[in-house]
């Protein structure tokens, strides 16, 4: 008897670089359902899906927390290195200067960042290394039962009934202060916003610091927690809507003169801001931070592009690094002569 053969269905959707949606996933994650830090992860796959950035070409770094476990679950035929708890930049820094072609993605969390990691954070900032460097902020520390993290709010409550008394580290604030020439805010239960968001930081030469609240639902999800999925939706005040142009698509403009913000990226791409609110400028370092300053005084949970400079060269521009990365130079492009040697300890003498 012939059997006839099943309708497949149809073949499942490519982006520009001939790649589907599934060759940018990873392993199945294990962390608890309804956890922020899966919707991120899925926001990373689907921004990198659509601007077809080849899985090869990046790198994927993390510390120690909840939230370094997320490079595995996303990415599977990236390079990727999971550091010590705090230094991650250290290790990413190495990778840029080896390879500046790779496209570095650092997934960090609040304790990782703003505790053990705080100096190494600060000095990656200063540098401008080039990469997309996320912090998935819930507050608590949920590897070790859901202790007060140094993002926490004052005011704020565990689940146990205890109260913050020390005030939080904004680290958008303090990547502003330290020079950072790309900052957003986000929330994992705002996709679109994220979504465009990481496409602009990928496509941005420099750090690009992504602070997204992303809700512990076993140790930070319960009345009294300001990073809760509750009180993240009701506090949460966007200051533009986002949209997101890459180099390779057609342009199109689409508003009321004067309403919409073109900020234009290193590689052509276009972020489209619409204003919500009178008069706010990413590009304004003094703006942003009294803006962010104001929000937290008023207990509102500010999201978007909250800075943007562009005119900042790289870490990489800065060293001057060659086209062809270090990694793949052979011995005789890498290593002195003797002569060359010779030559410098003569000057030296």
């Amino acid at each position: 008897m012939v059997q006839t053969p099943t309708n497949p269905g149809p073949a499942p959707a490519k982006n520009r670089a001939g790649l589907t949606l599934a060759d940018y996933k990873g392993a199945p994650s294990t962390l608890c359902d309804g956890c922020g830090h899966d919707a991120i992860t899925s926001q990373i796959i689907k921004a990198f899906y659509e601007l077809g950035i080849e899985p090869h070409k990046v790198a994927k770094m993390s510390g120690i927390g909840c939230s370094s476990k997320t490079p595995a679950y996303f990415l599977s035929r990236a390079h990727g290195f999971n550091a010590v708890h705090g230094r991650m930049p250290s290790v990413a820094t190495g990778a840029n200067m080896a390879n500046h072609n790779l496209k570095i993605i650092g997934v960090s969390g609040d304790g990782d960042t703003a505790s053990i990691g705080l100096g190494q954070f600060c000095h990656l900032v200063r540098r401008n290394l080039a990469m997309i460097y996320i912090v998935e902020n819930n507050g608590v520390y949920g590897l070790t039962k859901g202790q007060f993290s140094a993002t926490a709010d004052l005011g704020s409550k565990l689940k146990s009934g205890a109260v913050n008394e020390l005030r939080p580290i904004d680290l958008c604030s303090l990547a502003i202060e330290l020079g950072c020439s790309f900052v957003g805010r986000s929330f994992a239960g705002d996709p679109k916003q994220l979504v465009a968001l990481l496409k602009a930081a990928a496509s941005h030469n420099g750090t690009a610091v992504l602070d997204v609240i992303s809700p512990c639902v076993t140790f930070n999800n319960h009345e009294g927690s300001t990073k809760s999925y509750k009180y993240a939706k009701e506090m949460e005040t966007p200051i533009h809507e986002m949209g997101y142009v890459p180099f390779f698509e057609q342009i199109t403009v689409d508003y009321e003169p004067g309403s919409v913000q073109d900020v234009v990226l290193h590689d052509g791409s276009h972020l489209r801001l619409k204003k919500l609110e009178n008069g706010y400028d990413p590009t304004d370092r003094m703006t942003a931070i009294t803006t962010i300053q104001k929000s937290s005084a008023d207990h509102q949970f500010l999201t978007g592009l909250l800075y943007i400079d562009e005119s900042k060269s790289s870490f990489a521009d800065q060293q001057n690094l060659p086209e062809s990365p270090l990694a793949l130079m052979k011995e005789d492009k890498l290593r002195p002569s003797k002569e060359s040697l010779d030559k410098i300890m003569a000057e030296l003498m």
